[in-house]
């Protein structure tokens, strides 16, 4: 039973850290370029439009289950330690919750309420909207690469198994 649902948590949280790294890798690698290339006002509004509807997308479910479920994961493996999978499983929860989810909380989210608290067409806007297209999409690299090293080390768990 055990063996089971270890099985099911590793491929839950393979799938949902690939699914959030191609998520985070798309901001990345052309919607933060694209967003600073379309001007101040309209590139804080799209980004505050994004930000909102993000907190009421399937992307939350996503976010936070493969969250627990990753965390649950290294936990569960330090006491299963020297079985097939259980270095891999235990770094990818910690890569994860880590690399994402402190980096978000501690981040990514500080630099969107800062944002959302802005006048986008103010002048003080423009120094908040240079911060953030640096600061948050740096930050957002260090998400996307975590991300991807948790879904290779969750996969590569899966294999040992």
């Amino acid at each position: 039973m055990i063996e089971t649902v270890m099985s099911g948590l590793l491929w839950f949280s393979a799938i949902g850290c690939g699914l959030l790294a191609g998520l985070y890798f798309a901001f990345s690698t052309f919607i933060m370029t694209a967003l600073g290339g379309i001007g101040q006002a309209p590139g804080i509004m799209a980004m505050n439009a994004i930000n909102t509807t993000i907190l009421r997308s399937l992307f939350m479910p996503l976010f936070l289950g493969t969250t627990l479920t990753s965390l649950m994961l290294a936990i569960v493996a330090v006491f299963r330690w020297g079985e097939p999978g259980t270095i891999a499983t235990a770094a990818g929860g910690i890569v994860y919750v880590v690399g994402m989810l402190v980096c978000t909380m501690i981040f990514n989210v500080p630099l969107n309420n800062a944002l959302a608290a802005v006048d986008p067409a103010s002048a003080e806007a423009k120094s908040v909207w240079a911060r953030y297209l640096n600061d948050w999409t740096w930050w957002n690299h260090v998400r996307t690469v975590s991300s991807t090293a948790a879904c290779a080390l969750f996969i590569s768990a899966i294999a040992a198994r």
